[in-house]
Formats: structure tokens, sequence, C-alpha cells
């Protein structure tokens, strides 16, 4: 192994360059280690580290990237003025277990500018935050197919906040037998309920006390359907009046779907995924949650209080 789960933030190596990484990675798995790999886009939060922390408590080498990837951005979107913190973000992964970390710069990553070679899942993209950002999702798959060629046969590690870009990734991987196994993980949350996100650092302190909102919102459709609601349309509107009672909270969807295809159910038969998005000032949140019918469920699953 190449370092220990605890380490000074100078002892994490720094890896600009395609070339050398795959060099390392390629001598550890020859020497019969496992590799884990968690991918960000740096201003990493604790959301991140437990991500981390669960890569390098089942794999030998753990290497995380952060690359402000910028296919995933619109035009009218916060490319150039998303949060960034390298020396922070150094300090937390080597508190949180990882061995290398990939900071490939655009050059470095789309050396010929915009790529021509595009990676799609339409069934799973078209909808909910695909709708919204309809570039977004085959910037990040793209972004993502490309990460895994340069790192090669790994563990990768996403948290379910991103439910929708999760199971986009896993279609991703099965359909183009990419040797990489994705590894979802709880969504870690602050103590009132809010979904970890570098984006939270765009809330005013009003903004902030009205976020939570979304978790709310989420608990009250858990328990409704815990309780033996079996209408899709009625927990979503449910889920959307409390959104929309909220003054500083503008509802962008809100929705009740199978976890497997993300298509919308009417009628609640087993276990489902509740989807929610808002803008809560600058910033767009989403969050979401599973559900299962006739299970109680005052609120989310334990863990996803962590």
């Amino acid at each position: 192994m190449i370092g220990t789960p605890s380490r000074q933030a100078d002892e994490v190596e720094l890896v600009p360059t395609i070339a050398e990484l795959r060099v390392r990675l390629d001598a550890e798995r020859a020497a019969g280690r496992s590799v884990g790999f968690v991918p960000t886009m740096g201003y990493l939060h604790d959301g991140h580290a437990s991500l981390m922390r669960a890569a390098a408590a089942a794999n030998d080498v753990v290497v995380s990237s952060i690359f402000v990837n910028p296919l995933q951005f619109a035009a009218d979107e916060d490319l150039e003025d998303y949060p960034r913190d390298l020396d922070r973000d150094r300090a937390l992964a080597a508190a949180s277990g990882v061995h290398l970390l990939f900071v490939p710069d655009v050059a470095e990553m789309y050396p010929r500018g915009p790529v021509d070679t595009v990676v799609a899942v339409p069934p799973l993209a078209e909808r909910w935050e695909g709708a919204t950002r309809p570039t977004h999702f085959s910037g990040v798959a793209t972004v993502v197919t490309k990460l895994f060629s340069i790192v090669g046969a790994c563990r990768a590690y996403f948290g379910e906040k991103d439910f929708q870009q999760l199971s986009i990734i896993r279609r991703m991987v099965a359909d183009l037998s990419i040797p990489v196994e994705v590894v979802g993980c709880p969504i870690i949350r602050e103590a009132d309920g809010l979904a970890m996100s570098s984006r939270n650092s765009y809330l005013t302190t009003e903004q902030r006390a009205a976020a939570p909102v979304l978790r709310r919102a989420l608990d009250t459709a858990v328990a409704a359907i815990g309780a033996g609601e079996a209408d899709g349309v009625a927990v979503t509107r449910l889920m959307a009046d409390l959104i929309d009672a909220e003054p500083l909270a503008e509802l962008d969807y809100a929705a009740v779907v199978d976890p497997d295809t993300l298509e919308p159910i009417e009628v609640i038969e087993g276990e489902v995924r509740l989807l929610l998005a808002a803008q809560v000032g600058r910033p767009r949140l989403i969050d979401n949650a599973g559900a299962t019918m006739g299970t109680p469920m005052g609120a989310l699953d334990e863990e996803d209080h962590r």
C-alpha cells in the first residue's frame, strides 16, 4: 500500500497528468492492490469525505480527482464562479484516506478543445435534471467515461444525492462493459437536514434557513407512502405544495419515480424514489429519498441522517 488512511496534506501526492496517473495505478494493480476512485469537482465537504472514507475502507489505494468539467456547464451556468480551494481540498482528502489526488487542467483533459465524442444515456437523462439542464448529463457521462478510461479497473464511489447521475453512470458502465464497480453511498446532511453541496456556499443566511424545506417535503412524502398512500400524483402534489409554501423556494420539479428507470409512477407499489429540485436564491438545490409502500418511516433512514 502506498500510504496510510490518515496523513498530512503534503503527503497526499498531486498528480497533474494522465500519463503519470496511469503509470502509477497500473503499477499498483500489477502488484495486486485494489484501487478506489472518487471523482469530484473540488471544494470538498464531508459528503465527499464520506466517499473517500468508504473507498479507503475497501481498497488498498485511493485516488480522487478534482476537475471542474466545462462540458457539464451550460453557457449561463456558474463555471467561472464555481468555488475552488485546492489547499483546503488537499487537507480534507488527506484526512479521509486519499493517496493520490488527480488535478488535471482543462488542457490536459481536452487538449484539442471541445471533444467530438460525446457519451449520452437518453432514456435516463431526458427527464428531471435533464429537462432543466439539457446538456448537463452528456457532459457528466463523457467526462466520467474519460476518467474511468484514465484510472482503469477500480471501484468508483458516488453519492446518492445526485441520484439521477448515479443511475446514468451505472447504466453507462453496464452498457459499455467498463471494468468499474460503481458504489452508491448515502446522502450526507447538515444537522438541519440540508443535503451537503458545494453550491450551498452561495446561500445567504436567510436562504440557508429556508433551504431545509426540501428535506421536510421528502420526509412528509416518505411518511405518507409508509402510511399507505399509493397515489403517486397525490404524493407529488404533497411535496410540491410544501415547497411552494416556502417564499424563498421556487419549485423546479417534484416526482415519484421508479428507482431503476426514473419514469414517473402513478400507482405506488413497493419501492420508489422521490426526487425534488428547487431554486433557493442563486443555487438550484436537489435532493431525493427512497420510500417503500406500507413501511412506516417517520423520516428517512437513520443512516441518511449522518
